[in-house]
């Protein structure tokens, strides 16, 4: 399973530009010399921050295309040959090895891509399929990866690293937000991770507008149960689509700020940036 960064280092980050500039580049030890750098810093650097090697990283990166290319329909030799296999049994051990399954038929896998976005307020994983985006969390929240790992069950899914439509236009979003020039993202959701209750919820969270904030009392009242108030409080905190779905504008009856996974610091300067923005 990826490990989650809080941030990349410089050669780390490299690194990973250098195969996402060429991901069908079967990727070997002399990449380090290409680069420029030391490979036992770097190969050391990279397994701290993924918990994987440089080359495994690589390795899962053109599994991936492959598992594009198989869905997509594409020939399994095609898909093989493109990743730069000359073996079928090779081909089908690697596969094994990253994806924890063979090779199927189009219609019998679930790829889920992940890719590590920068902003003002850190490091931020994204998980996505080719038609919507199942998670976006602040790589520092408590069980995050036991969230990822509960998903990747879920679904009998393989997730790997790399970009997508999605997650293309949610970075391009963001990337507004964070600089105050975008209050709304048209990036789309997936909320299948939820209960029926906490999707109820979660569907109210994106009806509050930037700028404004709601109580936990005040949205179980909307969700027609006064009293469940500590329900829509549960169901708010196993929110995993953060800023798209707003759970920060929740706070307590009395003012206070309350809650927050990824921290009450980020949620007050999500906040205040949003407000700014509504008032602008």
């Amino acid at each position: 399973m990826l490990n989650t960064p809080t941030s990349l280092s410089p050669e780390v980050k490299k690194l990973v530009e250098a195969i996402e500039e060429n991901p069908q580049k079967k990727s070997s030890d002399r990449d380090f010399d290409e680069l420029s750098m030391s490979a036992n810093t770097a190969r050391r650097q990279f397994k701290k921050q993924f918990g994987m090697t440089f080359i495994e990283y690589a390795r899962s990166r053109r599994m991936g295309m492959a598992f594009q290319h198989i869905r997509n329909g594409k020939p399994l030799i095609e898909s093989q040959l493109d990743s730069g296999f000359e073996s079928g049994n090779g081909f089908r051990d690697a596969f094994t090895r990253v994806m924890g399954t063979v090779p199927k038929r189009k219609d019998q896998v679930r790829l889920f891509t992940a890719k590590w976005i920068e902003t003002k307020l850190g490091s931020m994983v994204a998980i996505a399929d080719d038609h919507a985006l199942f998670l976006l969390e602040f790589v520092d929240r408590r069980g995050l990866e036991t969230e990822i790992e509960k998903m990747r069950k879920k679904f009998s899914a393989a997730i790997i690293p790399g970009s997508n439509e999605v997650l293309e236009q949610l970075e391009e979003e963001l990337a507004l937000y964070f600089e105050g020039k975008r209050m709304t993202f048209k990036t789309p959701i997936s909320m299948e991770l939820g209960s029926d209750f906490q999707r109820e919820v979660w569907a109210l969270l994106r009806e509050i507008q930037p700028g404004e904030t709601i109580s936990y009392k005040d949205l179980a009242i909307q969700k027609g149960n006064p009293n469940a108030f500590r329900a829509v409080a549960r169901a708010n905190g196993a929110n995993q689509i953060s800023i798209l779905i707003p759970c920060h504008r929740v706070i307590n009856t009395n003012g206070e700020l309350g809650g927050y996974g990824g921290g009450i610091h980020r949620k007050d300067w999500l906040l205040q940036l949003e407000k700014k923005m509504r008032d602008e």
